[in-house]
């Protein structure tokens, strides 16, 4: 089922554009030497703009890692740089999403869930640093594996995949 939302986002509903927008955001910030690992932060979301049920983008201090230092410091400069404008863009996308839904409402019965879609990678897109891209079931398992005791790894392991009642929400 995510195999089939991720198609038809791609295709009709902006995940093409968005992963674009983001893509040609990496490129303007690789083009000097401060702003390329905001540039490679850009290339990475912009896998999961392109294609982004199945996967969810979770912090990395819940998968056990640290943050480098200065990271705050560093997604301040990103906002101001451009956040808000890949923001900016996927608000509107899910304003159209919506409208979507509300118009041809018995072809695009899942347009909430690409607006909610929309509305993960404008919150993303305010403060990229500091975030991974795993499968869904990895972000739950690894959250409940750091929060208990023991090694993550074999906390991973023994967990049980969650349950998802709907696979399009992203």
């Amino acid at each position: 089922m995510a195999a089939l939302g991720n198609i038809i986002w791609f295709v009709f509903l902006g995940g093409f554009l968005m992963g674009v927008g983001w893509l040609l955001a990496g490129c303007i910030l690789c083009l000097t030497i401060v702003g390329i690992p905001f540039g490679m932060a850009c290339f990475r979301i912009a896998s999961f703009a392109f294609f982004p049920f199945g996967k969810e983008l979770v912090d990395v201090r819940a998968l056990g890692e640290s943050r480098i230092a200065g990271t705050t410091l560093a997604n301040i400069v990103w906002f101001v740089l451009a956040g808000l404008w890949l923001a900016i863009g996927h608000v509107v996308s899910a304003i159209a999403c919506l409208a979507s839904c509300l118009l041809i409402l018995p072809l695009l019965l899942g347009a909430p869930a690409w607006a909610l879609a929309h509305l993960n990678l404008a919150r993303v897109a305010l403060a990229p640093l500091g975030k991974r891209i795993v499968p869904k079931g990895a972000a739950y398992r690894s959250q409940i594996a750091v929060a208990g005791s023991g090694r993550l790894e074999n906390r991973l392991r023994r967990l049980p995949d969650p349950v998802d009642e709907i696979d399009l929400l992203p």
